[in-house]
């Protein structure tokens, strides 16, 4: 479903976080948010999902206001940080708590769980290790995992491919990629890793300060090369 900015400006104190007068995400798009540090995307991030209050303007999912309703979190799915988990459980325990949520049993969770299985490798799950004790890596499978257990038609990913080996990198790029295909959910990552962004997303936006610099067609693969000479000249 679409996303809809309109006038979404936040500060901290002087510092202007994001300054957007209006921006549409359309349903199914696979968006990737590039930027450096400070740019403003898990400001954003936390702006679209009711976790920080705008100061002026709105965000609309489909035609839901996340700020008046909690409607919208039966179609979204998210993951910022490992604030978002609840460490004191097994990955398996929080896995079905999840479920629990949005209604799925124990069987379900365990089917879905199947797509997962190369992304989580043997690490993640079985060995009755809390997730505070987990791996950074393993944390951050057991928080993407979950964002996507009931299949959502919104799904958000900060950073998803942080403290993740190589291989685990590749895995949940066709994971993301494939997802987006099949289901038509509308799906926003964030990430510095310009390549593995590039890769999967046909659509780019730059923010800076807050704003919007570019919104890049990458249907062609031609957004790195841009965004490489865009962050070179401005090191």
């Amino acid at each position: 479903m679409d996303i809809n900015i309109k006038n979404l400006k936040k500060h901290f104190g002087e510092k202007c976080a994001i300054d957007i007068d209006t921006y549409t995400i359309p349903t199914g798009t696979l968006l990737g948010l590039v930027g450096n540090n400070g740019a403003g995307k898990t400001t954003l991030f936390r702006l679209l999902l009711d976790l920080l209050k705008a100061d002026t303007g709105c965000v609309h999912i489909g035609e839901t206001d996340p700020t008046l309703t909690e409607e919208w979190k039966s179609f979204t799915g998210a993951f910022i940080d490992e604030s978002f988990l609840i460490d004191y459980l097994t990955p398996e325990e929080y896995f079905y708590f999840v479920g629990r949520i949005y209604g799925l049993d124990k069987q379900i969770v365990d089917e879905r769980l199947n797509r997962f299985e190369r992304f989580m490798n043997g690490e993640v799950t079985g060995h009755k290790k809390l997730i505070r004790n987990l791996s950074m890596g393993n944390k951050q499978k057991v928080g993407i995992i979950s964002a996507m257990l009931h299949h959502p038609q919104v799904l958000i990913l900060d950073e998803p491919f942080n403290f993740l080996d190589p291989s685990s990198q590749s895995v949940i790029r066709h994971i993301l990629r494939d997802y987006n295909r099949e289901t038509g959910a509308t799906v926003i990552i964030s990430s510095h890793n310009l390549n593995h962004t590039t890769d999967i997303c046909p659509r780019i936006v730059l923010l800076e300060n807050g704003r919007i610099l570019r919104d890049i067609d990458n249907t062609d693969g031609s957004a790195e090369k841009e965004l490489e000479a865009y962050f070179e000249i401005n090191d």
